[in-house]
């Protein structure tokens, strides 16, 4: 493992440095091992390893590629490890949407051009007068989706992508049992749209921090009831 890593190591370091860019090939193995004073048995476990994290893309019968590096790729392994959470620490991540959604919502409010907030309106506007529960989930993930991306800040954008994933459960769980939730989540999602459109960013803020929290306060007594 320790002349993997340290061909791992080596391969970023060329990256970083430059001396390998986005969309670029890598050397061919025989050429990169012997430049690197690796094996290629090492090389090739390095190449596995950062193709596995989606900074190699491996072409089979054409070479070895530095991916594009967008921070939405490289943050999908963190969308896989966040899959694994236990149920124990959803918690958690409610506290960290907590954080990191009313900044990009008040972010949204003077980023978003105007065929944003139109598109925005649009996703408001689509959920049923008596949607399901699932139905109610999936238009809060497009909407907050379509947020995230009016940041502006791509890697903001996808931390709060893979946080969406750990906390739907919570949501479709609070959608069955609490009295109110359907029509509370609507009336929150109107305010923060109207916020935006408004251009009023510490008004957006505060009622994303408002939704937000009261998700999270609700499942704090639901867990402290179990």
């Amino acid at each position: 493992m320790a002349v993997t890593d340290a061909a791992i190591d080596k391969i970023k370091q060329m990256i970083v440095s430059g001396e390998l860019a986005p969309g670029d090939r890598l050397p061919k193995e025989a050429d990169l091992a012997e430049r690197l004073g690796l094996s290629r048995n090492s090389l090739r476990e390095a190449v596995r390893a950062l193709s596995l994290i989606n900074v190699l893309d491996v072409r089979q019968g054409d070479g070895t590629y530095v991916t594009s590096l967008e921070p939405r790729l490289l943050l999908d392994t963190m969308s896989f490890v966040l899959d694994l959470h236990r149920d124990d620490t959803v918690i958690q991540f409610f506290e960290v949407r907590r954080i990191l959604e009313p900044a990009a919502t008040a972010m949204a409010a003077e980023q978003m051009t105007e065929a944003d907030i139109e598109e925005l309106r649009v996703i408001l506007e689509s959920l049923p007068e008596r949607p399901t529960v699932e139905e109610l989930v999936a238009n809060d993930l497009q909407f907050h989706h379509r947020i995230a991306q009016g940041s502006g800040n791509s890697v903001l954008c996808s931390f709060i992508e893979s946080l969406s994933g750990p906390t739907t459960r919570a949501r479709i769980w609070r959608g069955l049992t609490q009295e109110g939730a359907m029509d509370k989540t609507r009336e929150q999602h109107t305010a923060i749209y109207e916020a935006i459109a408004a251009r009023q960013a510490d008004i957006a803020r505060s009622w994303a921090t408002v939704h937000v929290a009261g998700v999270e306060s609700w499942l704090r007594r639901a867990l402290e009831l179990d």
